[in-house]
């Protein structure tokens, strides 16, 4: 998927000795969110997006990381959210993602994801929008229920979302490997797509093509 959607060949992913700075602050590590740092969550293309993803020699510079009840993996770009998994749930294999508001104090944090596979696969693809080579003249479009539909009957509904990301639910829908439209609802509807090749992008537009109001 990230090969796909962020046009890279090689992969590359934090060493046993980095993993060991986070183990000494959270003991276990579910195998999920291991074998996603190991493998390939230092891939250079998922770092230039528009939140920040922790890596762990974070955990050795921000103590607010390495001391809550929580284990922060995602940040939005300006602080106003931020999403972990707790820490009494490190020991499952594929635990739920939580996500709560600006305040690194503030203890409502409430379900994202009902698995960690689930949240990586979603944010990987919400976060590869802003990097995609080709999209729309504006990032951002206002939809209409009847667009929606027209989305949802042209498009393929991915097995993954978020909930509560900047108050808003997220599906993702696409007709390509390498291209990705998604759905924001926030009260209103919000869309934003694009994909990573020009024939990705093509295809895309056969459904998209004329849909949504920028915002």
């Amino acid at each position: 998927m990230i090969r796909q959607l962020y046009g890279v060949k090689e992969l590359q992913g934090y060493t046993e000795e980095k993993l060991a700075v986070v183990k000494k602050y959270f003991n276990s590590l579910p195998r999920v969110l291991e074998e996603f740092w190991n493998r390939a969550a230092r891939t250079e293309a998922i770092h230039k997006v528009q939140d920040r993803w922790i890596r762990p020699e974070d955990f050795d510079r921000w103590d607010w990381l390495k001391d809550g009840d929580y284990l922060v993996i995602l940040i939005e770009n300006q602080g106003c959210c931020r999403a972990g998994i707790r820490r009494k749930d490190l020991t499952k294999a594929d635990p739920p993602v939580y996500v709560a508001a600006d305040q690194i104090k503030d203890q409502r944090w409430t379900l994202c994801a009902g698995t960690l596979s689930g949240f990586l696969r979603a944010v990987l693809a919400y976060e590869a929008v802003f990097a995609f080579s080709f999209h729309g003249e504006e990032l951002m479009y206002w939809l209409t229920e009847e667009e929606l539909e027209t989305v949802r009957s042209g498009l393929e509904k991915q097995p993954f979302g978020l909930s509560g990301w900047l108050g808003m639910d997220m599906s993702f829908y696409s007709n390509a490997s390498d291209n990705m439209a998604v759905v924001m609802d926030c009260g209103d509807l919000e869309v934003l797509y694009g994909a990573a090749s020009e024939a990705g992008y093509k295809k895309l537009m056969e459904v998209m093509e004329g849909l949504g109001e920028a915002i």
